[in-house]
């Protein structure tokens, strides 16, 4: 019987912690590392080992994940001096599940292959109730040896799991849930918006036109939460932001246009603006309520 893989986790933020969880849950041994140590002082109490560097936990571990902010933490976690690629070993593997850039997937995977060592781009759809729940979509560009070698470990985490291609094919692929997504946001804002204004009972309005051609994951996971006056993040404005750049700049270099996307970046980076990037992305309420003169108070 082949043992169980040994698995490596960075980043214990609003998903990883939970992403993490699973993967103890199901019986994996895994060294963990983080910026702030207390921030995994729980997946430690539960049996996570911790190390100090992301190359200490590459060093420990056959499977090596990370799920960090941005693209500057991303190529130092995996490619800096004390990265995950700076410990591992030939036949190991590195999984990035950051939304991220498509070429910095490529020349991880590049750099990290001279090394004998294969590299995933994992980025994932779902946000802090589908990493509690184990149900994030992951879309994944790598070669298909090692992610059905690091399967297993996406099956502990998510429940649409799909390979779309290549290094840096996952990373597309998220980018395109951003754009559809984008807009989104906007559209259940303003409905939102609008039936407060017109005098509805937002419950009973949910309740109809959630089971109908406009039900989305977004209104029936964000619409209460927003009618709560919930803000708090499942998904932070800051990263949402830097993912809608990155789309923009992709789509930009293949000449596509994209209205939509553009309009939605920046009425997210007004909510930056007013100090709320820290927030959840369903705080795109605020802003427009703002531009209509409004106040949005909670049910």
């Amino acid at each position: 019987m082949t043992p169980m893989p040994t698995v490596g986790w960075v980043g214990t933020g609003v998903m990883g912690a939970s992403m993490c969880g699973h993967i103890l849950d199901a019986g994996y041994r895994v060294t963990v590392t983080t910026r702030t140590k207390t921030k995994a002082m729980e997946l430690i109490d539960r049996g996570a080992s911790w190390a100090d560097s992301p190359a200490e936990v590459a060093a420990a571990s056959d499977i090596s994940c990370a799920i960090v902010g941005f693209p500057d933490d991303v190529r130092e976690v995996f490619l800096g001096p004390s990265g995950l690629l700076a410990g591992a070993s030939a036949g190991d593997i590195l999984v990035d599940m950051t939304t991220s850039e498509p070429a910095l997937a490529i020349e991880i995977a590049e750099r990290a292959g001279v090394a004998g060592v294969a590299a995933i781009d994992a980025p994932v759809s779902g946000g802090d109730i589908g990493a509690r729940n184990g149900t994030l979509s992951i879309m994944i560009g790598g070669s298909e040896e090692a992610v059905e070698r690091a399967r297993p470990i996406f099956e502990t985490m998510g429940k649409t799991i799909v390979r779309q291609g290549g290094p840096g094919a996952g990373q597309h692929t998220k980018a395109i849930n951003q754009i559809l997504i984008a807009t989104l946001m906007i559209g259940l804002s303003e409905a939102l918006l609008y039936g407060r204004q017109a005098g509805l009972d937002l419950d009973t309005v949910m309740e109809s036109v959630s089971g109908g051609a406009a039900g989305s994951w977004s209104l029936t996971n964000y619409g209460p939460r927003i009618l709560r006056g919930d803000f708090e993040p499942g998904f932070f404005v800051d990263h949402f932001v830097k993912d809608m750049g990155i789309a923009l700049s992709e789509a930009a270099s293949m000449k596509l246009p994209a209205p939509g996307l553009a309009l939605a970046h920046e009425l997210y980076v007004s909510l930056q603006a007013q100090g709320l990037g820290r927030k959840g992305t369903q705080s795109l309420i605020l802003a427009l309520a703002r531009m209509a003169g409004l106040e949005w108070n909670p049910r």
